[in-house]
Formats: structure tokens, sequence, C-alpha cells
């Protein structure tokens, strides 16, 4: 018994120093806290707090949102330290190695509000940025077959993005500091 005592006890602070990965979310403010909040809008894969690993994204994107947002805040990069390994053996998560099928329809539903599947606490895969945005809308609009659009997706790089869909995997998010995007 004194064994799984110990152990329970010491997990909290494995999964402080087993950081795994470290994501970043771009914003027109700091996030230190981050929360689900319901978007106005439909995104790749649907409801959730968005990061990615890749840093200058995260930091294009955060000038985005101040544009958006008519030069409203400042550019902003918040960053996390996140444990994967134990998040993907905790939650419920649906990964994407790269664009596919699945990966389409997922994000087409998504976009288009009519997506009805399980909801996963992570979704992890490519984004369908702006770069690849318009042959996500010539497929949806039927000018591009799956085929065509899948062929070229996989020719563009693509960054990724990991996105929490429940506040138990948004839990695990260690904010670790932020950056003003200059």
């Amino acid at each position: 018994t004194g064994r799984i005592f110990m152990r329970l006890q010491i997990l909290p602070v494995m999964f402080w120093y087993n950081r795994g990965m470290t994501l970043y979310h771009g914003s027109n403010v700091e996030v230190a806290h981050p929360e689900l909040i319901e978007q106005n809008h439909t995104l790749d894969f649907g409801f959730g707090f968005y990061t990615t690993t890749n840093l200058d994204q995260a930091r294009q994107f955060a000038e985005k949102v101040v544009d958006r947002n008519a030069g409203r805040g400042v550019a902003t990069v918040s960053r996390y330290e996140f444990d994967d390994k134990v998040a993907l053996q905790l939650f419920d998560v649906l990964k994407f190695a790269e664009p596919n099928d699945a990966w389409l329809d997922f994000v087409v539903d998504n976009r288009s509000g009519k997506y009805v599947g399980p909801k996963y606490d992570l979704k992890i895969g490519p984004v369908a940025n702006d770069n690849v945005y318009t042959t996500i809308q010539l497929y949806m609009s039927g000018v591009l077959s799956r085929e065509t659009a899948i062929r070229e997706l996989k020719v563009r790089k693509l960054f990724n993005q990991v996105v929490f869909s429940s506040q138990r995997a948004l839990g695990m998010l260690r904010f670790s500091g932020s950056e003003v995007v200059r």
C-alpha cells in the first residue's frame, strides 16, 4: 500500500517535469490561462484551444489575429509545455500523420459545421492554413476531386496543430512564458 500511495503522490510531479513537447498559441494577448471558448466560426478541427509546435506559424497567426481585430491588442505568442506521451495514454485522441481521406473529410465536415462524429479530448494533425484554403474550398465546391485535392495538399508544406477540446486535456498545458511578435 505504501508503494501505491507514494506513486500516486509523485505522479503530478512527473507530469510537470516530463515536458514532452513545447506548444505555441498566437493571439493578440498573452494567454497564461487558456480557456475553451465557443468560436463564432467553424475551424479545421472544430471546437477547442488551438496550438502548434511551430513558433513561426504561431507568430504569423498572432499577427493575423491583431489584423482581424482592427489592430486591437499586440501580436503575442504564448508558450506551453505539454506531456504528449502521458496525454496519448489518458485521453481520447484523434491523430492524423498527413493529409489523407479521413483528414479531408474531418476538416470539410468541421468547416461546414456538419461534423457529428465522436468527441475527442485532443486532435492532432496538419493545419489547413491560408496556403491550402483554396484547395479545400475547390474540393468543397466540387471543382477538385478528392484524389486531386489530397495530391495537391501532400505536395504543400503543411504545419501542424494540436487542439485541446476538453477541460481535462487543457489542464495538462503548463504556461511557460510569452513573447511579443516584432
